[in-house]
């Protein structure tokens, strides 16, 4: 009987044990009117519940999105992006501290493309793809895949009607498993020559148009349009024969604001298109062309100078305004744009940059509208109800107060970009604490002029603080006491996307509030791109940190992490900075993170195919995932095993939890069995 209950228990144990290994995504596909000029390719995703899949519209710094890859050749072409369906969740993730989008339970992804071949030919690709539910999240899976694709004849080709292939319908030609085939893996000819295919939804755009009605209502706000729009008005009043026609002359001239700054944000797109933008946007040079460009329109905000458009511009638009009629007052709205161009020129700018890094055609043209729409409507609303200027406040040196204090915020949105270059080119003359004390000084200076005790030589004398002034004075003050800890290297979570990295911090007494004995250790592989937090010196190669573990005789800590593993970062940030958890963390063990979605290629010398995929491992995050199925049959993030120097488990696994007191636990009896043993 014992034999028996021994047998169960094993038996129970071993099947909770192969059932760690997750598999919450079934990928189905299907080409939608196969046979005809431009079929779609169907790639279907059904999501187990209490799973999520990252969208393909995921920002820098945030989870792995999901990407999608076309080996070309001359049998296609892409039309457009991959389209999603339906339209992903958006959440503000707390951790990433930022908009992060996903689907749950079914997700599809439509790719058109164009025929160029009259024969059938195969299509290949792979995508990559990042599941997680609310405790642990997978390492990325990246899946080839291959279409058969049914050639089709141009029309000058057509000898009549009858040619056209009877299959070529608009239903859905569902795909078996002989028609796509799954390798095992990737060869490296598709590695090198795939391309990314764009994402072609627009979410997002109207958090775009948003921004733009926000910065719209900025611009009105200036010293170069505020006082026109009582002119404006009292002209369309005044010369009009009627109240109508007044009312009607001043939506021409709305409308036709609109219809200019749109036109803008198109002409932008076209010139350079949509990916050319999104690819400028993440340029180190771009990003050190346009700190100039932001610090120049500072500058100018500062009355170093006025930015403004040719006057011959000017003068040539003004007189066909004077002509009248409907072309008359659409010049007198390009009047206005040019003549205001160096207030908001700064504005339009950073709108356009940040609208293109969406990476789509709507983008700029979505923001310039929200922009347009909000500097038109004042005009327009004024002239049908006149009687609300009575209500408006008076132009004086308050305009130029907000000018100037949009002047600091250019100069500290500058820095950004700067930080960027400087990131790229490892120049390391903007470290974190160098970046957050110039942020510093600008939000201290920009309170103390809202105060009055900074003046520039076009500012009004301030006999006395209102309280607007004194609020928003209070607000840049207390945002610069803010800051202060960050010189120190304290997180500051509010604008941790804003910073530089953290491992640039030079005095990061956040990190150093525990001494780590193994403080010797001074080469280890992969140290120079990766970093553990907190201080704690890791090791990034498994066995470089066993053969250094069982040299000093000290347990292992093994953490599965990942750069997009949203739990992993609420582990660091929430129990490892616990000053019992880190002390034990740094004192009693070899720490050695192993990142599963790092890319770092290895040697090929170090190269393999895995004796339990069968794929191809590449990769240090490839060899990092198959060392933790193969050794602990898990495939989960973030997953915390210590072993002995051998390699063998010291206690249970832990997963995802933030009870700091059971993290303690684990440790300690980890640390107990390795003294036993």
């Amino acid at each position: 009987m014992k034999k028996f209950f021994a047998f169960f228990g094993l038996l129970i144990f071993s099947l909770q044990t192969f059932a760690q290994i997750q598999e919450p995504v079934k990928w189905t596909y299907a080409i939608e009117d196969n046979g005809t000029e431009n079929p779609t390719l169907v790639i279907k995703a059904k999501i187990d519940d209490h799973w999520h899949v990252y969208s393909q519209f995921v920002g820098e710094g945030g989870p792995l999105p999901t990407t999608f890859k076309f080996t070309p050749n001359a049998n296609y072409k892409l039309v457009k992006g991959v389209l999603e369906i339906p339209k992903a969740i958006s959440i503000n993730d707390e951790v990433f501290e930022m908009q992060v989008s996903y689907f749950e339970h079914s997700a599809t992804f439509k790719q058109k493309i164009k025929v160029l071949s009259a024969k059938d030919f195969k299509l290949d690709g792979t995508f990559e793809y990042m599941v997680c539910n609310d405790k642990q999240c997978l390492p990325p899976e990246e899946v080839p895949f291959s279409f058969q694709v049914k050639g089709f004849e141009s029309v000058e080709k057509k000898t009549n009607a009858s040619d056209v292939d009877s299959d070529s319908s608009s239903k859905a030609t569902t795909i078996d498993s002989s028609s796509i085939t799954i390798n095992s893996s990737v060869s490296d000819s598709t590695v090198t020559k795939t391309i990314i295919a764009a994402p072609a939804k627009e979410e997002g755009n109207w958090s775009i148009f948003l921004q733009g009605f926000l910065f719209g209502f900025v611009a009105l706000l200036m010293p170069c349009i505020f006082p026109m729009i009582p002119l404006t008005v009292s002209f369309f009043t005044k010369q009009s024969k009627s109240k109508a026609d007044g009312i009607r002359k001043a939506i021409i001239y709305g409308i036709s604001i609109i219809v200019i700054y749109v036109a803008l944000g198109l002409g932008v797109t076209m010139l350079l298109g949509a990916s050319a933008l999104n690819e400028l946007s993440s340029n180190a040079v771009f990003n050190l062309v346009f700190f100039g460009i932001l610090v120049l329109f500072a500058a100018s905000f500062f009355g170093a100078f006025e930015i403004t458009l040719p006057s011959s511009w000017s003068t040539k638009a003004d007189q066909k305004a004077d002509k009248g009629g409907l072309l008359g007052i659409f010049f007198m709205a390009v009047v206005l744009a040019i003549a205001s161009f160096s207030c908001t020129g700064p504005l339009i700018g950073t709108l356009l940059v940040d609208a293109a890094n969406k990476g789509t055609y709507v983008g700029p043209f979505m923001g310039m509208l929200g922009f347009s729409i909000s500097l038109a409507l004042p005009f327009t609303l004024f002239a049908i109800f006149p009687s609300w200027l009575n209500s408006m406040p008076k132009s004086g040196g308050w305009l130029n107060t907000v000018k100037v204090s949009l002047g600091f915020i250019e100069l500290a949105f500058a820095l950004k970009f700067l930080s960027n270059a400087d990131m790229a080119y490892h120049w390391r003359i903007l470290d974190r604490e160098v970046f957050i004390g110039l942020w510093i000084v600008i939000f201290i200076m920009l309170g103390f002029y809202l105060l009055g005790k900074l003046k520039f030589n076009h500012d009004s004398d301030v006999k006395y603080i209102s309280v607007p002034r004194l609020f928003l004075a209070i607000i840049s003050l207390s945002f610069a006491v803010y800051l202060a800890p960050g010189l120190w290297g304290a997180p500051l979570k509010a604008i941790s996307g804003f910073l530089p990295h953290q491992g640039t911090q030079d005095f990061d007494l956040y990190a150093k509030s525990f001494q780590t004995s193994n403080s010797n250790i001074t080469a280890r592989k992969y140290s120079e791109q990766l970093h553990a937090p907190l201080g704690i010196e890791a090791f990034f190669d498994y066995d470089e940190g066993m053969a250094y573990a069982k040299k000093i005789g000290k347990p292992v800590f093994l953490d599965f992490t990942g750069h997009s593993c949203t739990n992993c970062r609420k582990m660091e940030n929430s129990v490892w900075p616990n000053e019992e958890v880190l002390k034990r963390l740094k004192n009693d063990f070899v720490v050695i993170s192993l990142y599963v979605d790092d890319r770092t290629e290895l040697p090929e010398n170090e190269k393999y195919t895995s004796t339990y995929t069968g794929k191809k491992i590449k990769n240090l995050g490839n060899r990092n995932v198959d060392l933790q199925v193969t050794k602990f049959n898990n495939n989960a993030q973030p997953l915390y095993v210590i072993v002995d120097n051998d390699g063998n488990a010291l206690a249970a696994p832990y997963a995802y939890n933030e009870d700091i007191a059971a993290y303690v636990n684990f440790l300690d009896s980890g640390k107990e069995k390795f003294k036993k043993k």
